[in-house]
């Protein structure tokens, strides 16, 4: 399982989920490509994996335009003579309630999230192909485009996009071994720090303390390294069975995310009209009718904390 003499580009990777990613693929043995807007933020990511004993180089650019994706993959040939593995991890977040989303909230996730995810992959595709590499595509999708979540519209398009596209490639590029995954992470992030559902868990991560049970086994939340070891595994020789799929993981817990399958199938002779959806569409369906959105059990009461007084 081993990814010595692998080489990986992982966009926004200069902190957080990113930078977990980057450097469990080092630690395994792979050259990385590192990626971020900042280049202080990309040079402290570089300096952490080479203090490893790794090799890394930067590249500070926004992810999006076909521009970037062709530094990305130009910096792992021309620095590292290859390019193995591509993780698609760069985002940006524009959180607000569907009548107050302006297009610039909209657009930008989407351009940072879906186009920059098409445009990354369609270079580094190009690459293996035209080089006969059987390389790994890992892009990091989200609960939120898996179920949806309020707030979210663009994040959730963006990401369920993603899963989406992720299905298309692995049909594509089966014949050329090219693997293509999406990756559903839970785990403590600037994001989840300022919802207090789980501030215990994120409090205790801060203090350097494991995080308690609840959330590690019954959330299946966890830190960014617990999400990284399956990065790096779907990036591994291990893994080239497995393509097109979703994987979730956080905290202790592993999940398989379904292909959306019909739940409910039922005929009428003569098609469905207006009427006949009337008479019978809630006898057909009944309770089937599917849930949005994520529900999480009740904290256990050693667990709560009360809500950040409001300014």
């Amino acid at each position: 399982m081993s990814l010595d003499g692998k080489v990986a580009i992982v966009t926004g990777s200069g902190r957080g989920l990113g930078l977990a990613y980057a450097q469990e693929l080092a630690r395994q043995g792979a050259s990385v490509v590192i990626n971020d807007v900042d280049a202080a933020t990309a040079a402290e990511a570089v300096a952490s994996i080479e203090q490893a004993g790794g090799r890394a180089v930067a590249v500070v650019a926004p992810v999006g335009s076909t521009e970037t994706a062709k530094q990305l993959v130009a910096a792992a040939v021309d620095s590292f003579g290859r390019l193995d593995i591509l993780v698609t991890n760069a985002g940006v977040l524009r959180d607000t309630v569907l009548w107050k989303m302006s297009d610039d909230d909209f657009d930008t996730v989407i351009d940072v999230h879906l186009r920059g995810t098409f445009t990354c992959v369609r270079e580094a595709a190009t690459y293996l192909r035209e080089n006969g590499v059987p390389g790994r595509i890992i892009c990091i999708g989200s609960p939120t485009g898996q179920r949806g979540n309020f707030g979210q519209t663009n994040y959730a398009a963006a990401k369920a996009g993603i899963v989406g596209m992720v299905r298309t490639w692995a049909l594509e590029l089966k014949k050329a071994g090219i693997t293509a995954n999406a990756v559903i992470p839970v785990a403590a992030t600037a994001m989840t720090a300022t919802v207090p559902y789980f501030a215990a868990a994120v409090e205790a991560e801060s203090k350097g303390e494991p995080m308690p049970a609840f959330f590690r086994h019954d959330l299946g939340f966890g830190t960014s390294d617990d999400v990284a070891g399956l990065v790096a595994f779907l990036a591994s020789d291990a893994a080239a069975g497995v393509t097109g799929q979703a994987v979730g993981v956080g905290g202790d817990r592993l999940q398989l995310w379904s292909h959306p399958e019909p739940v409910v199938t039922a005929y009428h002779d003569g098609g469905w009209s207006y009427e006949a959806l009337g008479a019978e569409f809630h006898a057909v369906v009944g309770e089937q009718l599917q849930s949005v959105g994520e529900t999480f059990p009740p904290l256990p009461d050693e667990l709560q904390r009360p809500a950040p007084a409001r300014a």
